[in-house]
């Protein structure tokens, strides 16, 4: 039997999951839930883009924690702590793109856990960087190597192709004084995040990091008007971000998370592009022998092909869809990728 999954929130990421579990052999979507009452009551497949599939959506919580079901894939914008103790007290499964990769030692989990216990249910944290190019395949390149000294995930990626307006301009705060971004709270929430998959790989590697995760924040902004999504960035205001998060052991970096956000690679008052190999991810590992990595494929061609079908986003929600068979196997509570078995996708329908 298939396991029966209901999508919470229908952003890129939730359309990509409901794409997905629509297609997945072992699984069935019997409910989705959505932010917006205008949504509520259409078929989640139409919202999806794939047609009509007979499920219908819903705003009302009390509807899908009524509702028989093995998972939830949690998707929206930001965690809401009651709504997922609901849903785990009520025998449902968690998947999730926000946060809770290896959220010992760095959230309040207590709540979460005991709901875990209360419904005999599991939380898995997942998803892109964090939630994979960040620690779960670094971590697996590490097989290969002794005597790690180094660890460093990194992404370069064109932010034209993320078709998100709002989240652009109002939390990534591209477009704005660079003084304002530079003082985003985005910056701490992100690094509780970037700073799970640095201690997960710490825990298991073997490094006894200093207590804090040290977070590097920088800004370029425009010598010339750039066209974006949210309009055009005026000379002056940031046009390209990058974060660094550092895991140190006496103050020396060891593992490095880093991001670099960039509106195309042009007329930045700082030297940054993202170089002959283009967008990507990589993962290097300094040990014997060194070990490197370069992923190409999550980021779009073009802008205009990222804007209607943006890889990394579907990989994103991939990431949760495929997690699901394994998660509802798992013994109840906070489960990591240390928990769990390798995580595989499934052949295509013939």
């Amino acid at each position: 039997m298939a396991y029966r999954v209901i999508q919470w929130a229908t952003g890129g990421v939730g359309k990509a999951a409901i794409q997905g579990v629509h297609s997945h052999p072992e699984l069935k979507l019997v409910g989705c839930w959505v932010h917006s009452p205008e949504k509520a009551g259409k078929d989640a497949g139409t919202i999806a883009g794939i047609g009509t599939i007979g499920v219908t959506t819903t705003n009302s919580i009390d509807e899908i924690v009524a509702m028989d079901a093995d998972c939830v894939i949690y998707t929206s914008l930001l965690p809401k702590e009651d709504e997922m103790v609901r849903l785990l007290e009520s025998g449902k499964n968690i998947v999730t793109t926000l946060g809770y990769v290896y959220p010992f030692g760095s959230c309040n989990i207590d709540r979460l856990e005991k709901a875990c216990a209360k419904g005999r249910s599991v939380l898995h944290g997942t998803g892109m960087h964090p939630g994979g190019m960040t620690e779960r395949f670094p971590m697996q390149l590490s097989a290969f190597t002794r005597d790690v000294t180094h660890v460093r995930a990194e992404e370069f990626s064109d932010i034209r192709t993320y078709g998100a307006p709002d989240v652009i301009r109002d939390i990534m705060l591209f477009g704005k004084p660079p003084e304002e971004a530079l003082a985003s709270p985005l910056v701490l929430f992100l690094a509780n995040g970037f700073g799970q998959s640095i201690r997960m790989m710490a825990d298991e590697l073997g490094f006894e990091l200093d207590k804090d995760i040290h977070t590097i924040n920088e800004v370029a902004v425009a010598t010339a008007p750039i066209e974006s999504p949210i309009g055009v960035i005026q000379p002056g205001l940031v046009a390209a971000q990058r974060f660094t998060w550092q895991g140190r052991v006496n103050g020396k970096p060891v593992i490095e998370a880093i991001t670099n956000w960039y509106m195309g690679e042009n007329h930045f008052d700082k030297p940054w592009g993202f170089g002959p190999q283009g967008e990507r991810f990589e993962m290097e590992i300094a040990g014997d022998p060194p070990v490197k990595a370069v992923i190409h494929g999550f980021q779009p061609a073009t802008v205009e092909a990222g804007l209607l079908r943006n890889e990394g986003i579907v990989a994103t929600a991939m990431h949760c869809v495929n997690s699901v068979p394994y998660v509802c196997k798992a013994r109840p509570g906070i489960r990591t990728y240390l928990d769990l078995p390798v995580i595989c996708g499934r052949a295509a329908k013939p």
